[in-house]
């Protein structure tokens, strides 16, 4: 682990292995840490925030966050290895990912430069009021184990930059990209304690860190119903939370979109990472005047679809990661066909991996409807349902036909209709003629049970801030 500067085991010895989704091997050891760990981390980050220099120097600050861009960007091959060993996810994709992970410290670095307070106009000339954005202090962070690398740098770089002291908990299915990135830390130049990252199970160590009265605010990326529990510990003691919870992306293709982007676009949007993303595309909304059409060339795309060895840059689509992903995966693709769904594509393992565990077909439905239970709940894995539309507002009805809120996609050639179908969209991110397109300036979050507030951009920042509020009384001029 990585606690106050230093490499660190647990205090109790005990460790856990991290298994390769992919050949099923024991590849890594990891400490498990308990509460006493927690305590630990904790403590040195608020040592860090009240004894070094970390939150009054700003420019410092920007400083060692570019140098850290620098070396993150330099370690992007092992870095990728790493994570895809981890979680399965194929070398290309996550190699993408790590080389754009830099640019969210740099963004950040440029944002704690820049970032004005503000002198508002009060009721009396005679009270100079200042408002000041300062940071919370500690900030416990807990990412999840499709996307470490990345998600990491979305909540971690603000909240650096702020001025912020973090505990990092990365998930126990796959920590060890978190970790090589905890090394890096050791060489960027943070004062000891403004970065730590202690590793273990989610119910030990994620709810010590949500527990503990000296972490200033929690963000969470996860499951709804894990985000629910951190919500919980977190209101027994008023601390604020940042959540990124469950999503269920539709992408709306309308008749005057590019349809070979569109089913192309289609595809990636439910088979990257495997389907295991809070902005997976699993409800597919498409006109019906182009449904047959659409639908033909999404499964000629899936036909060709490379799945295998995550480790093979020729690979499109690996295995699953967690336990037990498969089995979910397999009770929602019988629940679509229980419930009426025609399975167009897919729906068992595919070819060559028939008895390996982690492996499921990308899987399409068509002649779903909004109420099956495919179309409403989370599946995490590579399975969509297509649904067929009439208009522009019976899409967006079928769209905001969910309890979740995080992102959608609109296919369009129409820019007027790209704009108002955006506008009416319950989501917190919306593409329009991609997938999916990240970047550190862009704010990140959704709505409903997608979670709440936000990271990455100018309102991440913000997010990890709090605004201060000074008025100072002017003395008179002295008389004669």
């Amino acid at each position: 682990m990585y606690v106050d500067g230093a490499a660190a085991d647990a205090a109790s010895g005990a460790t856990f292995t991290s298994t390769d989704p992919f050949d099923l091997s024991e590849w890594a050891r990891v400490p498990e840490a308990g509460p006493v760990d927690v305590e630990r981390a904790v403590d040195a980050a608020r040592r860090a925030f009240r004894t070094s220099w970390w939150r009054a120097r700003p420019r410092e600050r920007a400083r060692v966050l570019r140098a850290f861009a620098v070396l993150l960007d330099g370690h992007v091959d092992h870095l990728a290895a790493v994570e895809s060993r981890d979680n399965g996810k194929t070398i290309t994709e996550v190699r993408a990912g790590f080389a754009g992970v830099g640019d969210h410290f740099r963004h950040a670095a440029s944002i704690a430069e820049a970032v004005p307070d503000t002198a508002p106009a009060g009721g009396r000339p005679d009270v100079l009021a200042l408002t000041r954005r300062v940071p919370y202090g500690v900030i416990g962070i807990q990412i999840p184990w499709n996307t470490p690398g990345v998600i990491l740098a979305q909540s971690a770089a603000p909240a650096l930059a702020a001025g912020n002291c973090i505990v990092v908990k990365p998930s126990e299915v796959a920590p060890c990209s978190t970790l090589e990135i905890a090394r890096l830390a050791g060489d960027a130049g943070f004062p000891p304690g403004v970065v730590n990252v202690v590793t273990g199970y989610g119910a030990v160590v994620g709810a010590a860190l949500c527990a503990h009265p000296d972490v200033d605010k929690l963000v969470f990326t996860g499951s709804t119903a894990a985000g629910a529990v951190v919500a919980g510990h977190a209101a027994a003691r008023t601390a604020p939370v940042v959540m990124e919870l469950g999503g269920k992306a539709a992408h709306l293709v309308f008749a005057d979109a590019d349809l070979d982007a569109a089913a192309l676009g289609v595809v990636s949007g439910f088979t990257t990472a495997a389907g295991q993303s809070c902005m997976c595309g699993s409800r597919v909304l498409v006109e019906r005047s182009v449904h047959d059409e659409v639908v033909d060339r999404v499964v000629d795309r899936l036909r060709t679809l490379r799945i295998g060895d995550p480790g093979d840059p020729a690979t499109e689509m690996g295995p699953l990661c967690g336990p037990g992903q498969a089995e979910r995966v397999a009770r929602y693709i019988a629940a679509g066909r229980a419930e009426g769904a025609v399975l167009r594509h897919g729906g068992g393992r595919p070819a060559g991996f028939e008895d390996h565990p982690h492996f499921v077909e990308p899987t399409l439905f068509t002649g779903a409807t909004s109420a099956m239970t495919i179309c409403q709940e989370e599946i995490f894995g590579p399975v969509a349902a297509v649904i067929g539309f009439d208009d522009e507002p019976e899409a967006v009805r079928i769209a905001n036909d969910t309890r979740y809120g995080l992102s959608a996609a609109i296919w369009t050639d129409d820019l007027h209709r790209a704009h108002r179908v955006a506008e009416a969209l319950d989501v917190g991110v919306v593409f329009v003629n991609t997938a999916r397109s990240g970047d550190p300036a862009y704010a990140n979050g959704g709505r409903g049970q997608s979670g709440y507030g936000r990271v990455s951009g100018l309102d991440g920042f913000h997010e990890m801030t709090q605004s201060k509020s000074i008025q100072v009384l002017l003395r008179p001029p002295p008389t004669a």
